[in-house]
């Protein structure tokens, strides 16, 4: 099979990533060999690839938004059947037995697998997964729209419950790339109120499009009510009081960024006093994947994706480093897109 491989970390711009025949893996038991109809591209993937995240497993096939179509189930799988289509997604497998598992917090369990990374992932033509770690793909999303859903947007979903907005209420949304643009869909079919901040006029733009009620800019605009909970999407912890001076008395800011940049001081009285909540996003639960992509099919999420032959895998990720992608970046891997 044909597989893109990071056999060594290195500067994207060194082209790192090989392109390499090998054979098809044979599942485990309780796995699923899965044929890779298409795999996204991710800035982790561009964090794992120059070593800003470090190495665990080399050489290691990258990619963690999968959707492929199961051609072989290992011994102990009955959640799934031959010919299902399926996705995977960053966790890949969890213990069961640590203080988390216990606790059904396996995002944070302590001995964790992840996707692409910790095993081989999606940008091949062939992968094993786990079959308790695979998702349902349904019907009439293609495989290009859902593999943004299986990164991004699982995680926008998760912000969107940690934030605890209940339907009906104001929700803020500061900044709107990709994952805040499936989770303004989620947020709109629970009927909230959802205002988006964000520098560029374009996304603002978009984000009025799919259903905000009000845009303005993170540092110069402010909402014209406060708001029961907001998303910080973007790296950026200058944006983190801003987002606690919006928000209304006992409401949540969720941080969905797995990086952000220093948070400066904050003042109790003016940014966490009347029972206000900061809290991070870390992974994402099985949970969290099966209720996005059930919604998905329910109401016909939309991603905005540019597709490309798995041999641009370089240049793709290149062009990620240097902000000249204008959507999500999909794998193509089966000739079907």
């Amino acid at each position: 099979m044909k597989a893109v491989v990071l056999k060594s970390p290195a500067p994207i711009e060194t082209e790192p990533l090989e392109l390499v025949e090998g054979p098809v893996p044979e599942p485990e038991p309780g796995e699923l060999l899965i044929k890779v109809l298409a795999c996204g591209a991710c800035h982790t993937d561009l964090h794992q690839v120059e070593g800003e995240l470090p190495p665990v497993k080399l050489p290691v096939v990258p990619g963690h938004q999968i959707v492929g179509t199961i051609e072989e189930v290992g011994d102990g799988v009955t959640r799934f059947k031959v010919g299902d289509r399926v996705g995977a997604a960053w966790l890949a497998w969890t213990c069961g037995e640590c203080d988390y598992c216990e606790r059904d917090l396996k995002n944070l369990c302590e001995n964790a697998k992840f996707t692409g990374y910790s095993v081989d992932g999606g940008y091949a033509e062939y992968t094993t997964v786990a079959a308790d770690f695979a998702y349902p793909v349904p019907e009439g999303v293609s495989a290009a729209q859902a593999a943004p859903l299986l990164c991004g947007g699982i995680i926008g979903y998760r912000a969107l419950r940690l934030s605890t907005v209940q339907p009906g209420q104001r929700l803020g949304m500061y900044g709107f790339g990709n994952s805040a643009h499936v989770a303004i869909q989620v947020a709109n079919h629970w009927d909230c109120e959802v205002y988006v901040f964000s520098r560029g006029e374009r996304h603002r733009k978009l984000a009025e499009e799919l259903g905000a009620v009000w845009t303005g800019r993170p540092y110069d605009d402010a909402p014209p009510k406060s708001l029961h909970a907001s998303v910080v999407f973007v790296p950026a912890g200058e944006l983190v009081p801003v987002a606690l001076v919006h928000l209304d008395k006992g409401g949540t800011v969720a941080l969905a960024g797995i990086y952000i940049t220093p948070i400066p001081e904050l003042d109790y009285e003016k940014h966490l006093y009347h029972e206000k909540t900061l809290r991070s996003v870390a992974n994402s639960t099985r949970r969290d994947g099966e209720e996005l992509l059930a919604l998905a099919g329910e109401i016909s999420i939309k991603t905005t994706v540019e597709v490309f032959p798995l041999e641009e895998a370089n240049r793709v990720l290149r062009m990620m480093k240097e902000g000249r992608l204008e959507a999500g970046a999909v794998f193509d891997i089966a000739g079907e897109e």
